[in-house]
């Protein structure tokens, strides 16, 4: 959603490096690029004027003049007031000390609340919580209904008394909803509420009247991110008819230019809390200023990439997985690369899953044009093989890989790609479990944790007793040790046949042992 406003802010930052001092010079036209990028994003004026203006105050303060690399240090005041107008710190749900948590949603109709109160009850279900969702929006055409599939399908139940299409009073379902939940020992309720195609009086006054009979412990905002500066508008309209104690963004998947994120929390003073970014009910997480922030200056979001990752992967499969790789030459299987490719597609889209780390901005067009169908045709190929050839792809010559190809519909030339890459990347991955680093990558160690890297050949350790031979043949000759005299290991220096009887005869040995040197 950011993307423009990360590209014009990195055209920026690309000319203040290499400069060892920045000018006051420098410091406006930096000012005036970013100006001009957040109004392309549609930021409202009075936040852009505030945000730059602090920057510049910054910038020609002593952490800019005195630091090593000015620029690196204007990029991090634009940083931390990205963070600031976004919120600053994260803001967590309050929960009611006794009783049900009430959470009621309020917004415009097409904002996407009725969806969204779905996917906040599968987040609230996934943190240990027992929620219900009430069907209060009885005004648009299967408004309830709709409800009741998303319910299903994140496995929530939904309290709906009344039908809706324009039949029920919404004030009294909601107020039977709260008994309801104490009685099937429900602790958050969330009430979907109707919306309208724009501010009006009665809209108003009915969001006003559920607000006041359920008393809510968080009354949540839905927004359209992709409105643009009608956001902050509809926003200071609901604060001041309903209020509400924070923001939920909406269709951040979208091609919006996100100034409504940038602006909703200055103008109004109130928290973005959530963010919903795709049609899956698992698109869905907490608003953090700090991650946003990185995004929007192409510094990734790790943090969040390392979090979906906990949540997704199987601890016990990965562990099983890295034992493999550890193992012999045949260990890790085709099998066991297809279990770790459909643990990847859990985390989303890859494309998605690439953006979040940092320095892809650069390469948005390759992502943005990346297959996904790609994955399924890999999955096809390999679901295609016996389970000997999965095991062991080293048997699959040309006839098992054309019979492979026709199997799964695809070509000759993509199952030889599969297998010559499985064989490279299981090579490449078992040198990093083992410490020894990326192959065709010289001076590169292997990964933290995992055995360390080898930092060379190590020279081999001198013989014991053994003199260095010199370049010179006059002083090799020289120090050339004199010829070992030939003759018996025993010690006769003349060579000849020793006679053991009267060796033994001349050291005096008892009789009894004289018999053990015949």
């Amino acid at each position: 959603m950011f993307a423009t406003l990360s590209d014009r802010l990195a055209d920026t930052f690309k000319n203040l490096r290499g400069k060892g001092r920045l000018s006051d010079a420098d410091i406006d036209a930096t000012a005036r690029e970013i100006r001009i990028a957040l109004l392309e994003a549609d930021v409202a004026l009075p936040v852009v004027k505030e945000f730059t203006a602090a920057v510049k105050e910054r910038a020609r303060g002593e952490e800019v003049s005195g630091a090593l690399n000015p620029a690196q240090q204007v990029i991090k005041i634009v940083n931390d007031e990205l963070q600031a107008i976004l919120g600053g710190e994260t803001r967590r749900l309050r929960y009611a000390k006794s009783g049900p948590t009430v959470i009621m949603l309020a917004g415009l109709q097409g904002a996407g609340k009725t969806t969204l109160a779905a996917k906040l009850a599968k987040y609230l279900k996934d943190q240990d919580k027992t929620p219900i969702l009430v069907a209060c929006d009885l005004q648009r055409p299967n408004a309830v209904q709709q409800l009741q599939v998303n319910g299903e399908r994140v496995g929530v139940p939904v309290f709906a008394p009344e039908p809706g299409n324009g039949v029920g009073d919404p004030v009294s379902v909601a107020t039977a909803s709260i008994e309801h939940a104490k009685r099937s020992l429900h602790d958050v309720v969330i009430v979907d509420t109707a919306g309208r195609l724009g501010v009006d009086a009665e809209m108003m006054q009915q969001a006003a009247d559920i607000r006041d009979a359920v008393r809510p412990d968080e009354v949540l905002f839905v927004v359209d991110a992709m409105i643009g500066q009608d956001a902050v508008s509809t926003a200071q309209a609901f604060l001041d008819g309903v209020g509400f104690d924070g923001v939920v963004l909406t269709k951040l998947d979208g091609d919006a230019r996100g100034g409504a994120a940038l602006s909703i929390r200055s103008v109004t003073g109130k928290p973005v809390m959530f963010a919903s970014s795709g049609e899956k009910m698992t698109d869905f997480d907490v608003f953090h200023p700090d991650r946003m922030a990185s995004r929007i200056l192409d510094m990734g979001d790790v943090m969040t990439l390392i979090e979906q990752a906990e949540k997704t992967f199987d601890a016990a499969q990965a562990e099983k997985a890295a034992g493999k790789l550890l193992g012999g030459q045949g260990d890790f299987t085709l099998d066991d690369f297809l279990e770790q490719m459909q643990q990847v597609r859990k985390l989303g889209s890859l494309s998605s899953i690439l953006g979040m780390l940092p320095g892809m901005g650069q390469m948005r067009e390759q992502l943005a044009d990346f297959d996904e169908r790609s994955i399924d045709r890999i999955q096809a190929i390999i679901q295609s093989m016996t389970p000997a050839e999965r095991a062991n792809p080293k048997i699959i010559d040309g006839s098992r890989r054309a019979r492979i190809a026709k199997g799964c519909g695809q070509q000759v030339s993509d199952v030889n790609q599969l297998v010559d890459r499985f064989f490279e990347a299981r090579k490449m991955m078992q040198q990093m479990a083992k410490g020894g680093g990326i192959p065709g990558m010289p001076g590169m160690p292997g990964m933290p944790g995992m055995g360390g890297g080898r930092k060379g050949k190590a020279k081999p350790a001198a013989r014991k007793g053994k003199a260095r031979r010199s370049g010179n043949p006059a002083k090799a000759a020289a120090a050339k040790p004199a010829p070992a005299a030939k003759g018996s290991p025993f010690g006769n220096p003349d060579g000849e046949p020793v006679d053991y009887e009267k060796a033994a005869k001349d050291l005096n040995l008892p009789s009894d042992l004289s018999k053990y040197l015949r």
